[in-house]
């Protein structure tokens, strides 16, 4: 039998309305993405490439949803892949991730499959909007299974608006569809030298087009409230339709 939820709903709104405990949390956020803060952690020795509270964001979504299926686009080190292994493991079901990328280096490859978490994950190499692509994972995800879409691989606006839209069909009735790194839209665009994303252009604007002709998502702006710190703002979409 659990206990009272400890979690106080009028601090977390009070904490989310006071402009002091925002820019502090802004503050750290841009500081910390000059020392590549995310690569500082690993998740039972994969690069987890993720900051800690949203690692804890995604702990509580897959407790309460209890995902048969978890698809993620973009692998790099695959940390985040074993880390929702771990999990699924820990709930005891037939639970698998399936993380999709366009390319999977043969070194992340090899300690993938050989973590003691490969059993319950699945590789697709290939561009995750490509046909042949999505087919495969669709494949994977037969019908009646809970299912989960975590986005993090390429950023771009175009990109990620064809992931949601190719993706999406997939997310089951209370689960999540997860859109990563929609924080660019917040950073000035010398944060991203070398990359073709940045303001105007990134995954949070693929949200806003995307949510103006679906109504099977909602924001989810208890998790943004209670984080302050995440690179996800806005990007937690709960699926509240068949």
């Amino acid at each position: 039998m659990t206990g009272p939820d400890p979690k106080d709903p009028e601090l977390i709104r009070k904490m989310a309305a006071d402009p002091d405990m925002q820019a502090a949390g802004q503050s750290f956020f841009l500081h910390s993405f000059h020392y590549r803060y995310s690569y500082n952690f690993r998740w039972l020795g994969r690069p987890v490439i993720q900051y800690p509270q949203d690692l804890i964001a995604m702990q509580e979504i897959i407790w309460q949803v209890r995902p048969d299926i978890i698809v993620e686009t973009g692998v790099a080190h695959g940390g985040s892949l074993v880390y929702y292994a771990s999990l699924l493991e820990l709930l005891k079901g037939p639970g698998r991730v399936i993380g999709v990328d366009v390319e999977i280096r043969p070194h992340n490859r090899q300690s993938i499959e050989a973590h003691p978490m490969a059993h319950r994950i699945q590789l697709i190499e290939g561009s995750s909007i490509h046909s042949n692509t999505v087919e495969r994972v669709r494949a994977l995800c037969p019908g009646g299974a809970k299912t989960l879409v975590v986005l993090d691989s390429n950023h771009t606006h175009d990109h990620v608006l064809a992931e949601l839209e190719m993706y999406s069909p997939l997310v089951t009735r209370g689960s999540y569809l997860v859109v990563f790194d929609t924080v660019v839209e917040h950073m000035d665009k010398s944060f991203f030298p070398d990359r073709p994303w940045g303001p105007g252009d990134n995954p949070m604007t693929a949200v806003q087009e995307f949510l103006k002709s679906s109504d099977r998502f909602e924001v989810d702006q208890e998790i943004h409230r209670k984080l302050v710190i995440t690179v996800a703002p806005s990007g937690y979409l709960r699926c509240v339709k068949d």
